[in-house]
């Protein structure tokens, strides 16, 4: 009598739970998984336009940019949807481009800044690598000394 209640009991608390999943479960999935593609699909898509879409109202002649096909040039005039970036040092190398085939702009100051920075990392690990070499002279100075 007693396995029969224990069994009742258990298909009763059974049969709740899954007429509650059975009833919302499909609902809080699918609610589920559309905030789940918000979050790691939707959401960064935008926060990446709103970001583009800011560089490109932000760009003036003279910054320097990086095209989609890995070329650097700098911007010399600008339209609505066309820029005219001339390349490398020769001034005869002008091309008239979309301005959805740049990749990245840095203004003339950051340009500065970096290729300070850059000259002080150099600066840096030539500094680093001497230190190096005379620690390993005199430890050979050492060793032919014994």
């Amino acid at each position: 009598m007693l396995g029969e209640f224990n069994g009742l009991l258990l298909e009763a608390t059974a049969s709740g739970a899954s007429s509650f999943f059975g009833k919302y479960g499909m609902i809080i999935m699918i609610i589920g998984l559309f905030v789940l593609m918000y979050f790691f699909m939707i959401r960064p898509s935008n926060k990446e336009n709103q970001r583009k879409n800011a560089m490109m109202n932000n760009m003036a002649v003279g910054d320097t940019v990086l095209t989609s096909s890995g070329f650097y040039g700098v911007i010399i005039d600008i339209g609505e949807d066309v820029v005219i970036v001339e390349f490398g040092s020769n001034k005869n190398c002008r091309i008239p481009m979309q301005k959805s085939a740049i990749t990245s702009v840095e203004k003339p100051e950051d340009a500065e800044a970096n290729a300070k920075a850059a000259e002080e990392r150099k600066a840096a690990a030539a500094a680093k690598e001497e230190a190096k070499r005379k620690k390993k002279e005199e430890r050979e100075a050492r060793k032919a000394k014994k």
